[in-house]
């Protein structure tokens, strides 16, 4: 039986990508673009993957790609590179010669027309990408949550990066969102996974790990909490939740 359902909720996955990209055609500087993402979306976006790549140049259509993503120099080690929802870059997609620090004071990052980045100087008039994370606002157990974000062509979100998590956790801080939420963990076959088929290699359990699942049974679903930690919760137990 427990095969079963495993392979159930595995052969029903969906293509992931957490949020949804929105291209914003004004021109702003780097700072304002971040506070405009901030107070209308989630946050200016991140790139995780190829396919975050092509979601942002889909994003723009037919009008030119280049644009402000959350790409920022780390103010405490110039050599490295941060994105602005929180997290070091571990994707990287820099154009031939990038980044290059012209004149010393190229301190964030654009996307090119190719989806190539490049470093530039964050007094530069550019439109920009945001990403926006919402969370479901209907209360479920797990399995209705998960049935409700299939339904609608996508699936319980992975979390696969510091990043990702800092971003989810801003958005289950608003008002009336339940003290933790339901992502795409579930316990099966001894070991945790994701249920789209996502690499689990990114954990945030808190000290002490995740070991509360083998008692009681039924803990075997995981959520994300307001501290941006995982947890391993009631399956029933009706809670709001995030679909990418």
């Amino acid at each position: 039986m427990k095969r079963t359902i495993f392979l159930l909720f595995l052969c029903t996955a969906v293509e992931r990508d957490l949020g949804e990209h929105i291209f914003v055609p004004t021109t702003m500087p780097w700072l304002k673009a971040q506070t405009y993402c901030i107070q209308h979306y989630t946050d200016l976006s991140f790139v995780s993957s190829q396919s975050d790549v092509d979601k942002l140049l889909t994003a723009a259509g037919a009008k030119s790609t280049i644009g402000w993503i959350g790409l920022h120099r780390d103010y405490s080690n110039i050599t490295g590179w941060k994105w602005s929802g929180g997290g070091y870059i571990t994707y990287k997609n820099w154009a031939y010669g990038q980044p290059d620090n012209y004149n010393k004071n190229e301190t964030y990052g654009h996307i090119l027309h190719d989806g190539k980045w490049n470093d530039d100087k964050g007094t530069q008039l550019l439109p920009f990408y945001c990403i926006n994370i919402t969370v479901t606002g209907v209360k479920k157990s797990w399995e209705k949550a998960l049935e409700h974000c299939r339904e609608r062509n996508t699936d319980l979100t992975s979390l696969l990066s510091e990043t990702e998590s800092i971003l989810a956790q801003k958005e289950i801080h608003k008002a009336g969102i339940t003290e933790r939420v339901w992502i795409g963990l579930r316990y099966l076959e001894d070991h945790w996974l994701w249920v789209n088929g996502d690499l689990l290699e990114y954990e945030a359990w808190p000290k002490g790990g995740d070991q509360d699942h083998q008692c009681p049974i039924r803990n075997r679903c995981g959520a994300l909490t307001k501290e941006g930690l995982w947890e391993n919760w009631e399956c029933g137990d009706k809670l709001n939740f995030i679909c990418h």
